[in-house]
C-alpha cells in the first residue's frame, strides 16, 4: 500500500457532512477570532526579546514576519475557501500531498497550538501574579511558577487553561462572544500605548539601528533571529481556517477573516514597535565579547539585574509608559494584558481540538476524539483531553523557548500549505476556487522561501526538538494511523471510494482525483 494515500477533495467534503459541526460564525466573528488569536503574548511580552536580538531593527523583524505570514495567508485563503471543513493545514495537505505528509503536518500543528496555548497561559500567570502582589494579595511563591522556574506548580496558569476549556466545551458561539470582549480590551490597550508612546519617540533612540546586524543561520540573533521569534506574535491567523466547518458562507467569510485579522494586527504592531523603540530605546545588552547576549541565558539575567532597559523587562509595554511618567496607564496596560491573554489561549486550544477532531474522523486517531456533544454541538471529548494536557503543561513548564518551538511547527505547516496550492493548481486546475491566490507562482514560492529562512534562523536547540517530535510522530503513524486510516485497505471508506470509482491511493505523481 502506497504511503502517498491522497484523500480526494470530494470525499473530504462528503466525510465532513456525515459528522459535521454546526455553522454559526460570520465574517465579523471570524475576524475577531483571528485578532484574538494573533494579538497576545507576542506583542505584550516578546517585544523585549526582539529588542535584545535586533535592537531598534526589531521593527524590520516585525515587517519580515508580517510579509511571510501575509504570503501564507493568501495560500490559506484559497484552500480554506475550496475546502471549508475543519482541519486547516492538515486537511489541505491530505487532499493534495497525501496521508503521510498530512499526518506530519497535523503532528507539527501540536507544536503550534498546544504548546503555544501553554506558553500564553504561563505568560498570563506572570501578569496576574504581578497584579496580585502589587495589590497586596500574593499567592504562595511555590504556586507562582513551575519547577523549572524556581517554583513547584503554576496554579494560575493551570486554572486559566481549565476555564478556557470549559468555555469551549459549552459552545463555540458562547466562547466567541467572550472572546470579542477580550479582543476589544486588547485593542483599546494597544491604542492607548500608541497614543502616548508614538509622540514621545526620540531620534536618538533609533541609533544605532542595526546593532546586531542581520544575523546568521542557527544563530538566533540579529534581525532574522528576531523575526524568527517575533513570528510568534502573528501566529494564530490560520486558526480562523480551522473554524471553516462552523462558518456561515465559508467561501466568502474565511478569506475575509484571515486577511482582515492579519492586516489589522500588522498595523498595530508597526505602530507599537515604533513607539516602544522611539520612546523607551531598545539597545541590546552586550557581553564581554561585544556580542549581544542570548535571551533566556544566565548571562543576560545577570546583566539585567537592576537594569531599567526595555530589553530586560517582562512587561515591556507597561515599562515604557512608566518610564514616560504614565504609571497609571502602565498599570492599565498590565491589567489589559491579564484580562485579554485568555482569548489567545482560547483560540489556540480551539485550533488544536479541531485538528485532532478531523484526524480522528479520518481514522488516524481514535474515533472517540470525534464525538460531538448532543447539546453543545462541540467536540467535547477531544476538547477536555486537550485542555487537561495544556493545563498540566502550563503548570509545570516555563515560557522560555516555547515560542520558538511553537514557531517551528507553524513554519512547517505554512510551507506545506503553500506547496499544496501549487500542486492543486496543476492537478485540478478546473476545480472552483471562490478565492484565488493572486500571482500564485510568485506568492507561494516566496512563502516557502520565507518559511525556510525563518526556520533556519531559529536556534539549533529548537530545530533539534522539532526533529525529535517529528520522529515520535512518525512512529505513532506507523504503528497506529497508517493501519487504522479510513483509506486503509478493507475500511468502509476505502470500499465506498472504490464503489464510487474514486481511487483512494493514486501515486504521488498522479495527484488527487476529482
Amino acid at each position: 500500500m502506497s504511503s502517498w494515500r491522497v484523500k480526494p477533495l470530494d470525499q473530504i467534503l462528503a466525510t465532513a457532512e456525515k459528522k459535521s459541526l454546526k455553522r454559526q460564525l460570520g465574517a465579523f466573528q471570524l475576524t475577531m477570532l483571528g485578532i484574538g488569536a494573533i494579538i497576545g503574548t507576542g506583542i505584550f511580552v516578546l517585544t523585549a526579546e526582539a529588542g535584545q536580538k535586533a535592537g531598534p531593527a526589531m521593527m524590520v523583524a516585525f515587517v519580515i514576519a508580517a510579509v511571510v505570514c501575509g504570503l501564507a495567508a493568501l495560500a490559506y485563503s484559497e484552500l480554506a475557501a475550496m475546502v471549508p471543513v475543519s482541519g486547516s493545514a492538515y486537511t489541505y495537505t491530505y487532499a493534495v500531498l497525501g496521508e503521510a505528509l498530512a499526518w506530519s503536518v497535523g503532528w507539527a500543528l501540536v507544536l503550534e497550538y498546544a504548546i503555544a496555548a501553554g506558553a500564553v497561559a504561563v505568560g498570563w500567570s506572570g501578569y496576574m501574579n504581578g497584579l496580585l502582589m502589587s495589590a497586596g494579595y500574593p499567592i504562595p511563591e511555590a504556586l507562582r511558577t513551575g519547577p523549572y522556574a524556581g517554583g513547584t506548580f503554576n496554579l494560575l496558569a493551570f486554572l486559566i487553561s481549565l476555564v478556557v476549556t470549559f468555555l469551549l466545551v459549552i459552545g463555540t458561539s458562547k466562547s466567541a462572544k467572550v472572546n470579542a470582549v477580550l479582543v476589544s480590551i486588547k485593542v483599546v490597550a494597544l491604542t492607548a500605548f500608541i497614543i502616548i508612546a508614538v509622540p514621545a519617540a526620540q531620534d536618538a533612540n533609533f541609533k544605532p539601528f542595526f546593532p546586531t546586524g542581520w544575523g546568521s543561520p542557527l544563530g538566533g540573533v540579529g534581525v532574522l533571529g528576531a523575526a524568527a521569534s517575533i513570528f510568534f506574535a502573528y501566529v494564530g491567523f490560520d486558526a480562523v481556517s480551522t473554524a471553516a466547518e462552523e462558518t456561515k458562507n465559508p467561501n466568502r467569510n474565511i478569506p475575509i477573516g484571515l486577511i482582515a485579522s492579519l492586516g489589522v494586527c500588522t498595523v498595530f504592531y508597526m505602530l507599537v514597535s515604533y513607539g516602544a523603540v522611539g520612546a523607551g530605546g531598545a539597545q541590546p545588552m552586550m557581553g564581554a565579547n561585544g556580542l549581544a547576549l542570548h535571551p533566556g541565558t544566565p548571562e543576560l539575567a545577570a546583566a539585567c539585574k537592576g537594569s531599567t532597559e526595555l530589553v530586560c523587562s517582562n512587561e515591556p509595554l507597561a515599562h515604557v509608559l512608566r518610564m514616560l511618567g504614565f504609571a497609571k496607564w502602565g498599570n492599565a496596560i498590565g491589567i489589559a494584558a491579564a484580562l485579554a491573554l485568555p482569548s489567545v489561549i482560547l483560540m489556540m486550544i480551539f485550533g488544536q481540538t479541531r485538528i485532532f477532531f478531523t484526524m480522528s474522523r479520518d481514522g488516524l486517531l481514535p474515533q472517540v476524539l470525534s464525538k460531538v456533544h448532543p447539546r453543545f454541538h462541540t467536540p467535547h471529548v477531544v476538547t477536555i483531553i486537550t485542555g487537561l494536557f495544556v493545563s498540566l503543561f502550563a503548570a509545570l513548564f516555563p515560557v522560555g523557548i516555547l515560542a520558538d518551538i511553537s514557531n517551528s511547527g507553524t513554519l512547517f505547516a505554512f510551507m506545506m500549505v503553500s506547496i499544496g496550492v501549487l500542486v492543486l493548481r496543476k492537478t485540478q486546475p478546473d476545480r472552483p476556487r471562490p478565492f484565488r491566490t493572486p500571482l500564485v507562482w510568485v506568492v507561494c514560492p516566496l512563502a516557502v522561501f520565507g518559511c525556510i529562512l525563518l526556520f533556519l534562523n531559529l536556534s539549533m536547540y529548537t530545530i533539534s526538538l522539532f526533529l525529535g517530535w517529528a520522529v515520535i510522530g512518525a512512529l505513532v503513524y506507523a504503528f497506529y494511523g497508517y493501519r487504522k486510516s479510513e483509506l486503509a485497505p478493507g475500511s468502509v471508506a476505502y470500499k465506498a471510494a472504490a464503489d464510487a470509482k474514486l481511487e483512494p491511493e493514486p501515486s504521488f505523481h498522479e495527484g488527487p482525483q476529482a
